[in-house]
């Protein structure tokens, strides 16, 4: 059966530091069926090193320094200015390391998404690994969420789980909650694009 393709959405991926899950989005993306194209790479400093590798990949890419603006709004006005630059629909927070202000989780509101080293809402925040392992849990994993103003609070589009071995080490379970990220985000995202998933309006501000 033929018929109009539909069209890709326009991704973004902010990032911080080396963009293992940013590399994944943009080699998804490489795939002619998948629903969504990474346009675009915003960095928090120039020493990502996932910089580099969006390069390499071909990907436009720009720098927004905190150090650089007056504040944290002006930043992310400046960084929504180079979103819409690139004609941006979603945008994916990819190690992210900045806390984003309220009025660019507004604007950007169903259309900004994280994927966070837990099992949210369990741990939110950093150093998930040695908290999971302190904690004494059986499980441990990680979410994509829908970003909210509030931090790793917004709702989970997908979660997967894998068992806390008794040698684990904060660095073992890193790495091996790692591999999971870089199968669920990509998945997570086409959801997005194809509209599978909707995050309902902000409530109006009066």
């Amino acid at each position: 059966m033929t018929g109009e393709k539909t069209s890709r959405k326009n991704v973004a991926v902010l990032i911080s530091g080396r963009g293992s899950n940013m590399e994944c989005l943009i080699r998804a993306s490489r795939v002619e069926t998948y629903p969504a194209r990474i346009v675009g790479v915003i960095a928090s400093t120039p020493a990502a090193a996932g910089l580099e590798r969006a390069h390499r990949e071909g990907v436009p890419t720009a720098i927004n320094r905190l150090a650089e603006f007056t504040d944290r709004p002006a930043a992310d006005a400046a960084m929504t200015r180079q979103l819409h630059a690139w004609k941006t629909d979603i945008v994916c927070l990819a190690g992210f390391m900045r806390i984003l202000s309220a009025d660019f989780v507004d604007h950007w509101h169903g259309r900004l998404i994280n994927i966070h080293p837990s099992l949210l809402p369990r741990f939110k925040g950093l150093d998930t690994h040695r908290r999971a392992l302190q904690a004494g849990d059986a499980e441990h994993g990680c979410t994509v969420h829908f970003v909210e103003p509030e931090l790793d609070a917004g709702p989970p589009i997908l979660q997967q789980s894998l068992p806390v071995l008794p040698h684990d080490t904060p660095q073992t379970l890193a790495a091996r909650v790692l591999e999971i990220e870089h199968r669920i985000y990509p998945e997570a995202l086409a959801m997005l694009a194809r509209g599978e998933i909707a995050l309902p309006p902000a409530p109006t501000k009066h």
